[in-house]
């Protein structure tokens, strides 16, 4: 396990600020982070993921529009040969409100492994992404978001 990452935002979305603070806190505890950025693909993610043999896809949506961008993401992934990769997404992945369960429901049947709302904090996606890559947590270092 390298724990490597790929780290953007997909479709027209050029939020970057987040996307900035996500590189920092996953990189600062020890985290390989290839940040692709802003106004990513699909393909973009699957393509890093792919040259880098890495273990999980961090697709982050803040426009509201990532239930369009990432349908079929999970399968494209398997066609690639990434069908054990981990995906995670978060934001705002949605137009409108809609109750947060009924958010998180879409995006795990689209395959995704975790969803997480606006306002999470980069400790709650780093603890998951420890335990679903089964690293010790003392082993990395201590989350440092300024």
């Amino acid at each position: 396990m390298s724990n490597t990452i790929v780290l953007g935002v997909i479709g027209s979305d050029c939020h970057a600020v987040g996307n900035k603070i996500l590189d920092h806190a996953f990189s600062s505890v020890g985290f390989k982070v290839i940040n692709i950025g802003v106004l990513s693909s699909q393909e973009d993610f699957i393509n890093a993921a792919v040259e880098t043999d890495a273990d999980a896809i961090l697709v982050s949506s803040l426009y509201g529009h990532g239930e369009i961008d990432c349908r079929g993401f999970r399968e494209k992934c398997e066609e690639e040969g990434l069908s054990e990769i981990l995906l995670y997404v978060g934001g705002n992945l949605v137009v409108g409100k809609q109750e947060w369960k009924t958010v998180e429901n879409l995006y795990k049947k689209m395959g995704f492994n975790r969803v997480y709302p606006p306002g999470t904090s980069p400790a709650a996606a780093i603890t998951d992404l420890a335990q679903d890559l089964k690293i010790d947590l003392s082993k990395l270092g201590k989350v440092k978001v300024s």
